[in-house]
Formats: structure tokens, sequence, C-alpha cells
């Protein structure tokens, strides 16, 4: 039996403990590394998905190994799912704390047809009609990537659609328009509704002055998904392995040496899926090409019958509304109201209270009857955003076989499905999908670049950050 399949015997029946404590405060853009063997943040999701699965325990010794993937979210999870099923090849996963730590028990579960920040229309006046329509059937295609991955997974689904609630009458122009592109252009079948509309037949969201609503969405258990996509690679005869963060990458005579604290993966490819927790030092590729930013959310304790009529929850879609620095809410199956926004600009100052505190009172106004409700889960986690909003998956050096899919921006729950499949193709020597810019260039430096490339200049971003959130909240809310 070799070293592998020993480390799975041994490892069966149990996941990995945390060593360390989880760490509130942590700031990818001045961390060394996302930690090593860090405890779960104390989300809505890992508290009530029961019992991590099994795992194959830390790398204790050095290793060969035909790939390795960084990251064991769900774009990492599901790049060795398709890696096994499609072309044969056991990926080997590296993570840094626990299984999926990051982004994906953090998130808000909701699956949209999109992917990146840019809406159709802006793709359109972007790249052009012809490229416009190929990412369009591209999310598409992924939404039913998406379906096809989760149908034995039991994630808790809540389908129906996407309601996009404009928060204020002077926003109903513009989404109108955007509709139109979408019915006439895409042949994406979305619908405006009246205020009156949305409040009487799905939910009487105070702020609500009309919505579209999208046929594709879907609310999922972040949690349950990410244990189901653990055990689904790790039967294909992937190994994925927690505490295990690469400290250090060397690449040497067409060989990639990651070493972590307990030994070095030497590795002939390697993907990289670290979305907003990416080191500045993992690797140059890497180096200042997100900007991260914090999203908040809270999960109310569940909601009475008397509370859940005077709120008029007739629908379980998922509910985003229009703002800049958006809300993404819903009723969840347990009765439940999950929302999240943006939050601090610094890991540093995400524990204050007044960021909750600032969330509570957004749901309050959006939903006064809940004023008082308790609130059993507050957490906050960083976000991939791309500079130019769009994500990537890409071979950055033609001539390393390095690769990565990031950037999603906030709308990965979805599309990171469709990135690990695309992912999967190029670590095996294929295409990586159509021809589209999110394939065929590289994630984007901000526009500054001499300054950009400098590590010191990352305080400088976040000044800016902090103008921009300021504006933001003048246009949602005051002009």
């Amino acid at each position: 039996m070799d070293a592998i399949a020993e480390k799975r015997r041994t490892a069966e029946g149990r996941s990995t403990a945390p060593s360390h404590p989880y760490d509130p405060a942590y700031d990818p853009l001045v961390a060394a590394t996302p930690g090593h063997g860090r405890e779960y943040a104390p989300t809505y999701w890992i508290g009530t998905a029961g019992e991590p699965p099994p795992d194959d325990g830390p790398i204790t010794h050095d290793v060969d190994v035909d790939v390795a993937i960084i990251g064991s979210g769900f774009t990492g999870l599901s790049c060795a799912i398709f890696l096994a099923e499609e072309y044969g090849i056991k990926a080997t996963v590296l993570e840094a704390n626990r299984v999926s730590w990051g982004c994906s028990t953090r998130n808000g579960g909701q699956a949209q047809c999109a992917s990146g920040r840019l809406k159709r229309s802006q793709w359109i006046g972007r790249y052009g009609l012809d490229t416009a329509l190929r990412l369009h059937a591209e999310v598409c295609e992924g939404m039913e990537t998406f379906k096809h991955l989760i149908r034995d997974i039991d994630c808790e689904p809540q389908p129906g659609g996407h309601l996009y609630i404009a928060h204020r009458p002077e926003v109903m122009p513009a989404l109108r328009k955007e509709a139109a592109v979408l019915r006439e252009v895409f042949k994406y079948d979305a619908r405006i509704l009246d205020a009156e509309t949305v409040k009487r037949e799905y939910v009487d969201d105070k702020e609500a002055a009309g919505a579209m609503h999208e046929p594709e969405g879907i609310g999922i258990h972040a949690g349950k998904l990410a244990f189901g996509y653990l055990r689904k690679a790790r039967a294909l005869g992937a190994t994925v392995h927690p505490a295990s963060p690469v400290e250090g990458w060397e690449t040497r005579n067409g060989f990639h040496y990651l070493r972590t604290p307990g030994g070095t993966v030497r590795a002939r490819a390697v993907g990289v899926a670290t979305g907003g927790y990416t080191s500045q030092r993992l690797h140059p590729q890497l180096k200042n090409r997100l900007l991260p930013v914090l999203s908040n959310s809270i999960v109310t304790r569940p909601l009475t019958e008397a509370e859940r009529e005077a709120c008029n929850f007739r629908t379980t879609q998922v509910l985003t509304d229009t703002r800049i620095l958006r809300h993404y809410y819903r009723l969840m199956p347990d009765g439940r109201v999950q929302i999240g926004s943006r939050s601090a600009i610094t890991g540093n100052d995400a524990p204050q209270k007044k960021y909750e505190q600032k969330l509570v009172d957004d749901l309050y106004r959006k939903f006064p009857a809940l004023t008082g409700i308790e609130i059993d889960y507050s957490w906050w986690g960083w976000v991939d955003v791309s500079h130019d909003m769009m994500p990537r998956i890409f071979q950055p050096d033609p001539a390393q076989t390095v690769y990565y899919a990031m950037g999603y921006g906030g709308n990965g729950v979805m599309y990171s499905a469709q990135a690990g499949r695309r992912l999967a193709a190029l670590i095996a020597g294929k295409s990586a999908g159509p021809e589209l810019p999110i394939f065929r260039s590289e994630l984007p430096f901000p526009n500054v670049r001499e300054m950009v490339e400098s590590q010191a200049f990352a305080p400088f971003r976040r000044v800016g950050q902090w103008f921009l959130y300021r504006w933001y909240h003048l246009k949602d809310d005051v002009f």
C-alpha cells in the first residue's frame, strides 16, 4: 500500500480537527498565508451542516503527484471531481485550514445565472454583441453543470429563480431596460414586476419599488454543498489534505515544489483555486491580481408564523436588491431569514460590532416586523473581486503548468462548478472552453500598474476602496 493510500486508510471515518482557533481579523492583503489548521468561521452553514466528512489528513512527508490543487473550496473540489470523471486524473488537493474553510462556507448560498459583477448590457458595451452572447451561453451552461453536479447532494436546494428588487423608484427605468435586453437580445425570459405584485405575491420588502424576475436561481446550503463535494471528490480517488498551507513554491525542470509544514509536494501541474483567500506571496502571477472585499452575513432565529405573515414571505427564491453595495437575502428552509452585504475595508476592522449592526438595521428597514428579532449567526468573509469585475480561468505562462480559476466577484456559488470543469480541462491539456476573454486573458492589474506591483500599494488600494464605498452609498441611497 502506497503512502497516500495508507493515509486515506488511517484517516477514514474522521475529519482533521483544527489546531488553531478561528482568526476573525485575517486579511489576505497582509497575511503571509491563510493560516495553518484554523477552525471554521462561525457561520450558519457550518453550524447546521453536521460533522465534516472524513478527509485525508495533513501532508506529513514529501510526496510526488501528477496534479496538485491549492484550495479545497467549491472550485478546487469541483475541479478534482471533473479531473477524475472526465480525464481519469486523481488530484491531490491542498488546504491551509479546514476543508472549504474560505469563501465556500462564508457566502450567501445563492446560485445565480451569472459570474463576475457585470450585467449583460455591460458585456455588450465592453466586448461587443457576439462575445456577450457567447458569455451568456457559457453561464447558462454553467448553471446546467451546477444542477448536474448537485443532483445527488442534499444541499437543501430552493429553486424558482432570482428576484432582483429595485430598492427605490429611480432604479426602475434601468431595470426595465436591462430586462428588455435579456428578453430580446439574449432570449432569456426576464420579467418586470411592479411594486404591488412583488409585495403581494413574493415578499413585502418595504423598500421594493418593483423587481426583475429571472428564471434561473437556486438557493443552497453552502456547508452541505461543500461537504457533498468533498465526499464526491474522495469517492472518485482525489485526496484532500487540510492543515497543509503552501508556504513556499519553486519550479524547477518542469516540476513544482510546494512546501507545506509537513512535507513538500512535487507536482507536474498545479491548479490554484484560492479565491478571496489568495495570499500575496503564493505565486508571482497572482500578486495584486485581485482586490479581496469583505462581505457580512447574518441569520435570524426561525420566524414565527405571525412574523412570516407580517413580512408576507411567499417565496423562497434568492433575492438581491439593486444597490451597488447590494443586499442578498432569502427565507431559508428552516424558516430563518439570511441577509448579507458589504462590510469593513480591512481584516482588523471586520470584528467591529458596528458592521453587524448596520446589517441588522438594513434587515429592519426592509422588514420592520422583524425589529428586535434575535440574530443566531453572524460572520464575514472575503470575496474575490477582479479589477475588471470578470473572472478568469487561465494558464498565465504557456511555459509553466500553472493554472488558476478565480475572480467571481460574489457570483461563485454556481459558476465555481463550471470554472472547476474548465480548470480541469486546462490541467488535462485541453482547451478551457469557447473563445472568450475569461479564458484567453489573465487577471488584470489595476490601472496604475507600476504602483500596484509594489506590495506597499495595498494600503492605498484600501483608501480608494473607502472612498468608493462612500460614493456608492451616496448613489444608492441619497442621490
